[in-house]
């Protein structure tokens, strides 16, 4: 699913949404949650996950080209983890569809 197709269910589900509001609510949120990673905070979506900054400690690679080391940067990268609800909501549907596409004999 991409934002746009995101913009779409919303102002398809919520019909007095306009889809430039539909637009401007994703637009808010996702600016908000970023805002929040980017100031070291965690994000919690009870029964979907949670997102957090993970640490990447600096370390030594190699340039695959010419074989020199190459120091490399500490980095901060977003993590998400699933939370219980949604992992079995997925596990389930996944589940299902599969019974309901497998070959009958």
């Amino acid at each position: 699913m991409t934002r746009s197709d995101l913009v779409e269910e919303l102002a398809a589900r919520f019909g007095q949404l306009t889809h430039r509001d539909a637009e401007f609510a994703v637009k808010t949120l996702l600016d908000a949650m970023s805002d929040a990673l980017v100031r070291g905070h965690r994000i919690e979506l009870r029964g979907f996950g949670s997102f957090s900054i993970n640490r990447r400690p600096p370390r030594m690679g190699r340039n695959p080209r010419s074989g020199e080391s190459v120091a490399i940067p500490e980095k901060r990268v977003p993590h998400f983890k699933p939370g219980k609800a949604l992992r079995e909501a997925v596990d389930t549907r996944t589940q299902e569809l599969l019974a309901g596409s497998a070959p009958k004999a």
